[in-house]
């Protein structure tokens, strides 16, 4: 029973790594795809249709949900809406695909943060965490190549919403089924990417056939293939070995970043990335601290 429960363990690990993986290629996919297509209208679309799928694979799930988990999951949907349209604005326009993750993962760092103001109590790790965040921005900002602009501004938004939505998007799951849940968010999503867009943007759909590919992939693989694998990851796994192992993204995406478009990081950007990074490690230390092999007491 135990060796079961181990290899369960194991491979909701290995499905979550999967998953960092997919998410860092969405910004590859993404970054590709509004080369062609106007960036909000991209989103709109690929949004819509992966909630459109996964919606019809949990089809009976949404139509069990009743009146209260409906309103709960449209609102977050429409916080995740609202970061995305900050996301991908960051994306369009930024010289540097791997900064940019790292300052969009400072919404990891900012949750308990939040929470002070919802009226929860953060541990001491929070505080330890905020000034090697700071420091690390602060490594970015002073940057020759770089500079807290339209498109980092961008990001730090992205980041305080994605903040806010991981700390509603945590208590709405407790009533509300994984699968539904989120086909309501990636839907609604879609639905306010696409409203930004008809008022901001115009529509043009005469693009090449790799753009479409690109966003074909952005849909299906990043987005569908990511959400239904970590909704499935996250039933097997431990929420503190889900906490360390999403931290990797912004470690995949800039080392993808590097490999497709050929980025690299000075060192003092090297060292306001690994200053985010280790802030993020000590914000989730009680959840590091668990998967750390304990002391046996001498014989």
């Amino acid at each position: 029973m135990h060796s079961n429960s181990a290899k369960q363990q194991l491979t909701g690990d290995a499905l979550l790594l999967l998953v960092t993986l997919l998410a860092a290629s969405g910004w590859i996919f993404s970054r590709e795809a509004v080369a062609g297509l106007s960036p909000l209208l991209f989103m709109a679309l690929r949004f819509s249709g992966a909630g459109l799928l996964l919606a019809l694979i949990g089809f009976r799930a949404l139509r069990r949900l009743d009146k209260a988990q409906w309103k709960t999951a449209l609102q977050v949907g429409a916080l995740f809406g609202t970061a995305m349209v900050f996301w991908i604005l960051g994306l369009k326009y930024s010289s540097h695909i791997g900064i940019g993750a790292f300052l969009t993962s400072l919404g990891l760092v900012l949750v308990p943060l939040i929470a002070v103001f919802l009226g929860e109590r953060p541990d001491r790790y929070v505080y330890a965490s905020i000034p090697l965040a700071l420091f690390g921005l602060a490594c970015l900002s002073i940057s020759e190549e770089f500079a807290l602009d339209w498109a980092s501004g961008c990001f730090l938004l992205a980041a305080l919403f994605i903040g806010l939505l991981f700390i509603l998007n945590g208590r709405a799951a407790t009533h509300i089924p994984a699968l539904p849940l989120t086909a309501i968010q990636l839907m609604v999503t879609g639905l306010v990417t696409g409203l930004v867009s008809m008022i901001f943007e115009d529509w043009q759909f005469q693009q090449p056939a790799a753009i479409w590919g690109w966003f074909a992939a952005s849909m299906l693989i990043a987005t569908s293939l990511r959400f239904l694998i970590q909704t499935r990851a996250q039933s097997m796994a431990s929420p503190s070995h889900s906490a360390i192992i999403m931290t990797l993204e912004p470690i995949w995406t800039a080392t993808l970043a590097a490999l497709w478009f050929g980025e690299s990081m000075t060192d003092i950007q090297l060292m306001g990335c690994g200053f985010i990074f280790l802030a993020m490690l000590v914000n989730r230390w009680p959840a590091l601290r668990r998967l750390l092999p304990r002391r046996r007491p001498l014989a």
